[in-house]
């Protein structure tokens, strides 16, 4: 279902991510955007702040605030919007777009110009700064700022089902990927495929980490895909070259790859969910004039809103 406005106040880039482990008093939305204000913490966030939301950032010029909100009711597993800017030009207020919460509940003081530990930016469709701090110079008074959903949100949820994601454990950004699976087009947005992030999981564990991630609508819910052959079904063409973030490894550090020796229940295989990074790709795609800021991949901020704030009733659902 689109997003639904609540009214009253409501290229292979080949970066990879230094992990900066997050001190104590970033352990809740509000502290975590202050340490990331200041400079304090710098790192990528998985697991950072466990049971608060994460969210990804894109900041565009206000001609093309109403295609993105197009691309994201029309693709809401990979774009998942949570809120936006009260307005252009405005970075401290929010817009909610999440059911019966408002702009102030999903976060109070925040500044999207400084509360991501890193950035990029685009000019005119292309990458010009990489991991930068800020972006309090290229934000004008014709920006409009987006959040949108993370799936770092559940990764708390499946640690205490002792599914922790590897990534997490070995101090790592999670591997995302180009794929060949289309997005709905949406005005400038035309031509673009989703990005999918992955993490390794036994086949015994599948059900159980699809039920535990598929509540998390908002921050893009269950895998779209898994096993081996899903590497070819959705196109990605070297599992060992993420597109963004580090190359994948096993928990005890050696790189992730198909093992022949190991079959059935036990056999460790990719898994595969949407990504809040694909609106960017979908940004260098349609060559976009203007100045486009957004998120250092793995590097999102965390808002106020918990957990069980943004997952519906699903009781009764089956698998």
């Amino acid at each position: 279902m689109p997003p639904i406005a609540v009214d009253n106040e409501v290229g292979n880039t080949g970066f990879k991510a230094k992990s900066v482990e997050a001190p104590e008093d970033t352990q809740s939305g509000q502290s975590f955007r202050r340490e990331a204000r200041a400079g304090r913490f710098t790192g990528q966030t998985a697991g950072a702040a466990p049971s608060y939301v994460q969210a990804n950032l894109i900041v565009l010029p206000s001609e093309y605030a109403s295609d993105f909100r197009l691309l994201c009711q029309r693709n809401p597993v990979p774009c998942p919007l949570l809120a936006e800017s009260k307005g252009p030009g405005i970075f401290h207020q929010l817009k909610s777009w999440t059911t019966n919460l408002s702009g102030e509940q999903i976060a109070n003081d925040i500044d999207l110009r400084n509360d991501f530990p890193k950035y990029m930016v685009y000019e005119d469709g292309k990458l010009t700064k990489s991991h930068c701090a800020d972006v309090e110079r290229e934000w004008t008074d014709r920006h409009v700022g987006f959040l949108v959903g993370c799936s770092f949100s559940f990764e708390g949820a499946l640690a205490e089902a002792g599914l922790s994601p590897v990534h997490v454990v070995r101090k790592r950004n999670v591997s995302m990927y180009r794929t060949k699976i289309p997005l709905c087009p949406a005005g400038v947005f035309q031509n673009s495929t989703y990005i999918v992030s992955m993490r390794p999981y036994k086949r015994k564990d599948i059900d159980a980490v699809r039920s535990i991630s598929r509540p998390y609508v908002s921050t893009h819910g269950e895998p779209i895909d898994w096993g081996w052959d899903a590497v070819a079904r959705l196109g990605i063409e070297d599992l060992g070259s993420p597109a963004y973030g580090d190359a994948p490894v096993n928990m005890d550090g050696s790189p992730f790859v198909c093992n022949s020796n190991v079959e059935g229940d036990d056999e460790v295989v990719p898994v595969f969910w949407g990504c809040g990074v694909t609106p960017q790709e979908a940004i260098q795609r349609a060559g976009l004039a203007g100045t486009i800021m957004a998120h250092a991949p793995g590097h999102m901020t965390v808002l106020d809103i918990r957990d069980w704030d943004i997952i519906p009733d699903v009781a009764g659902v089956e698998s």
